[in-house]
């Protein structure tokens, strides 16, 4: 039984894979070779394996690279909504500043006028009550006078003669008297009651500033507490990011601070008082968002001198990542892509060695602040000098296949004072932030 399906499926293949003879032929002779079915059969399902591993592989190539790519754009786009919320809180930032300035000047203008009009208030309170003791003066002059009057009346039946003439005379001198002394009063009520008018608008004019001040302070109180809302949200990632990649955050910030000059540094409180008295609680408010505003704007300075970005932009994969390899440690991450690729700076820095290496190859050293090193290897080409200044984002160089490599890639090192840590805590830390 088992004979007869050898000879079936000898059969098969002798149909399908009919045996073939390859003649080669030199100048002395002829000779072949004889292809049977067998070899036939075994030659074809060898390329079909072949030609099956190569499609599988480059399917598994190409979900790897889509995969990368979409990690990236993610990044980057949520890296462009941080900066655009930055942005729009600075300018919300210098608008709330604007506005509680001119807040405070016009609440300053409003005070001195009512300052001012209480002085007026308080004078004119003092000249009322001056002309009512003028008043009360002049009503006993004329009740004395209409009691003199009335005494001279009475003796007119009495008088006789030229006394008689001299008598009415004194009379009509009193009565002048009296129509005088009876405008004046006419006059001062007129004027107590003009200088009661000024002091009632005062009182009204006051009130409405007082009011608007309130409502000033209400309007300034709901934009500081958005703004502070804002920066404690925006600056606790921050915090994060730089106590995940092993980094004290307030350490660092000092640091920034001696250092640093240039346009864009630290912020200056602000003090409205020009008279040496303390800051008002407006004032130590807007200390406050000035100071984590501040802190936000030291974070971006050292986040441009710490290595948080990644090496390539374009295609890429991980193949290595950092810890023991084959018996020996490997201290750093392995990025692969195509030949030739740009590979960027990750920080700022300086370049302190640009040329090739014993096993790595083509590199590239660059020193950063805070004790920070990064080196670049296998590259094809540098293209930056020993004592070049690079900005973060700026090509340093091309992916290669240098030094002791087994395909074209980059071997990216983050050092701490010498030492090397795992490349990938930085790189983490900056994309759970952005």
């Amino acid at each position: 039984m088992q004979t007869a399906r050898q000879n079936v499926v000898t059969r098969t293949l002798s149909r399908t894979f009919p045996e073939r003879r390859l003649f080669l032929r030199s100048d002395t002779e002829t000779r072949y070779v004889r292809l049977s079915a067998g070899t036939q059969a075994v030659a074809v399902v060898g390329s079909a394996l072949v030609v099956g591993w190569t499609i599988v592989a480059s399917a598994v190539v190409l979900m790897d690279t889509v995969g990368a790519g979409s990690v990236r754009d993610h990044t980057a786009r949520e890296q462009r909504v941080y900066e655009e919320r930055l942005n729009a809180m600075s300018a919300e930032r210098d608008q709330a500043l604007a506005d509680t300035q001119e807040a405070k000047e016009r609440f300053s203008a409003a005070l001195d006028r009512v300052s001012g009009m209480q002085s007026e208030l308080l004078a004119s309170e003092t000249r009322r009550e001056e002309l009512e003791r003028g008043m009360e003066v002049a009503y006993a002059g004329l009740r004395k006078a209409v009691s003199d009057r009335d005494e001279a009346k009475a003796a007119l039946q009495d008088l006789a003669g030229s006394e008689t003439g001299v008598r009415l005379a004194r009379l009509d001198e009193q009565q002048a008297t009296i129509d005088v002394l009876a405008k004046a009063l006419e006059s001062t009520a007129a004027q107590r009651d003009d200088f009661a008018s000024e002091a009632s608008e005062a009182e009204a004019f006051a009130e409405e500033q007082i009011l608007n001040a309130r409502l000033e302070e209400d309007r300034n109180d709901r934009i500081f507490g958005q703004l502070e809302e804002a920066l404690t949200v925006s600056v606790k990632p921050l915090d994060e990011m730089f106590e995940a990649a092993g980094l004290d955050p307030d350490t660092l910030l000092d640091s920034v601070k001696r250092d640093y000059s240039g346009q864009g540094g630290p912020l200056t409180p602000i003090t409205f008082s020009t008279k040496g008295a303390p800051p008002d609680a407006t004032s130590r408010r807007a200390n406050t968002i000035i100071d984590k505003l501040d802190r936000m704007n030291l974070y971006r300075i050292a986040a441009e001198k710490t290595p948080f970005a990644l090496p390539v932009k374009g295609s890429f994969r991980f193949t290595s990542g950092f810890g023991p390899r084959w018996g020996r440690m490997h201290k750093g991450t392995d990025f692969a892509g195509a030949h030739g690729m740009p590979i960027y700076a990750t920080a700022d820095g300086v370049v302190t060695y640009a040329g090739r290496m014993s096993g790595y190859g083509n590199i590239v050293k660059i020193q950063h602040e805070f004790g920070l090193e990064t080196r670049y290897a296998h590259m094809s080409r540098t293209r930056v000098a020993v004592g070049q200044r690079v900005t973060r984002g700026d090509r340093i160089g091309d992916m290669g296949n240098t030094g002791r490599s087994t395909g074209t890639h980059l071997h990216y090192e983050v050092r701490v004072g010498g030492k090397a840590v795992n490349p990938m805590t930085y790189i983490k830390a900056a994309q759970n932030a952005y």
